[in-house]
């Protein structure tokens, strides 16, 4: 039996070695990336609707991100993006493209209604549901905390 130093030791010559700086690095220069392309295409927009308000560039903006992160997805490329940037690339809005388009592809064999439309939220519905919840718990606090000054 061996001793917690002998342990420690061991597990220290025999444990390869953590890549967390590339990966940290990695993870930061991709969801930069991404951020970077999402305010282009904001930029775009503003250029070509002067008149739109920040809210209608905001949702143009997001509707663009998440169809290029669902093409992307469909094509095999943002898979091979997440391979090395990770949470890079899942955190943007284009990463919840990719948690829909993902499990639709997956299960398209088991046909339209029973594979696309049943699977399709399959990690993202989960994310959704707590959002929904937490935006209606925030909300219930700030009416509560408005009707008590």
């Amino acid at each position: 039996m061996l001793s917690k130093t002998e342990y420690l030791e061991l597990d220290k010559k025999i444990a390869p070695k953590s890549k967390e700086g590339r990966t940290l690095l990695l993870a930061f220069l991709v969801g930069g990336l991404i951020c970077m392309i999402g305010q282009g295409v904001s930029d775009i927009i503003k250029l070509s609707l002067p008149s739109a308000d920040e809210k209608i560039v905001g949702e143009i903006t997001s509707t663009v991100m998440i169809f290029l992160g669902g093409l992307m997805t469909g094509v095999g490329i943002y898979d091979n993006i997440g391979k090395y940037a990770g949470a890079g690339s899942i955190v943007p809005i284009t990463g919840f493209a990719n948690s829909v388009v993902s499990p639709a592809m997956e299960y398209r064999s088991e046909g339209v209604v029973f594979g696309v439309m049943c699977k399709m939220f399959v990690i993202a519905g989960p994310i959704i549901v707590s959002g929904v919840t937490a935006s209606i718990g925030v909300g219930l606090i700030y009416w509560l905390v408005g009707i008590m000054k």
